[in-house]
């Protein structure tokens, strides 16, 4: 589980890297909810934590709809 920490650091991180102030990640409504990222009050992708060997790490995936591409 992910907590409101690091969800501020990714936010921050994604915020930066973008160079857009825009992006939000919405901490889960229900701990088997999905972590879900934003920019304004576009949905755009869903975060992962991943944990191995005592080494962590966040996966952003985004899905883009072929119709969106149009």
């Amino acid at each position: 589980m992910i907590t409101m920490e690091e969800i501020q650091k990714v936010t921050q991180h994604l915020r930066k890297t973008f160079s857009n102030d825009k992006i939000r990640i919405q901490p889960p409504q229900k701990p088997d909810h999905p972590i879900e990222v934003f920019i304004l009050d576009e949905f755009i992708g869903v975060l992962h934590r991943d944990e191995d060997e005592g080494e962590v790490s966040y996966d952003l995936n985004i899905a883009i709809i072929a119709e969106d591409l149009q």
